[in-house]
């Protein structure tokens, strides 16, 4: 038993050792929702439209911004359906 608790915490020493760091490649989306909330609320930046922004806030205090980080569609992304166009 002694031998075999050392053993098991190098072996998952290495596999965490291991891991790679995330990947800084995140998709991002014209409008971004800000929530106003106890403990300092939060932020969503997933949102094509300002309608589906503010549906997300509508009631509870937030409001929607442009994301400033948006840069237009990306290759591989998935645009939304209808009349947007992006």
């Amino acid at each position: 038993m002694r031998r075999i608790l050392p053993a098991l915490a190098l072996c998952l020493l290495g596999v965490t050792g291991q891991s790679e760091p995330a990947s800084a490649d995140t998709i991002t989306y014209p409008w971004c929702a800000n929530y106003n909330g106890r403990g300092g609320g939060g932020r969503n930046c997933g949102f094509w439209t300002y309608d589906q922004c503010m549906a997300s806030v509508w009631g509870n205090g937030g409001y929607c911004e442009p994301n400033a980080m948006y840069r237009g569609p990306q290759p591989g992304m998935v645009l939304p359906p209808g009349r947007f166009g992006y």
